[in-house]
């Protein structure tokens, strides 16, 4: 692998950056909302998910205890 010069390797970082397409302001927004949305989502879905689960559980130990 050849080495490159730290003045070689910060004008490819330069180009390699001008080649990245950045999202408008609109994009960021919308995948940020979408962001929030699915961890709420995600959220309510455990908490069902942990009720269940303790709801059986407890009902196991009061049968069997």
């Amino acid at each position: 692998m050849a080495k490159t010069n730290p003045l070689q390797f910060m004008q490819q970082v330069r180009a390699e950056t001008a080649k990245v397409t950045w999202p408008n302001r609109r994009e960021v927004l919308l995948t940020t909302v979408m962001v929030f949305i699915m961890a709420s989502l995600t959220a309510v879905f455990f908490f069902f998910v942990d009720w269940l689960i303790r709801t059986g559980l407890s009902a196991v130990l009061t049968l069997f205890g």
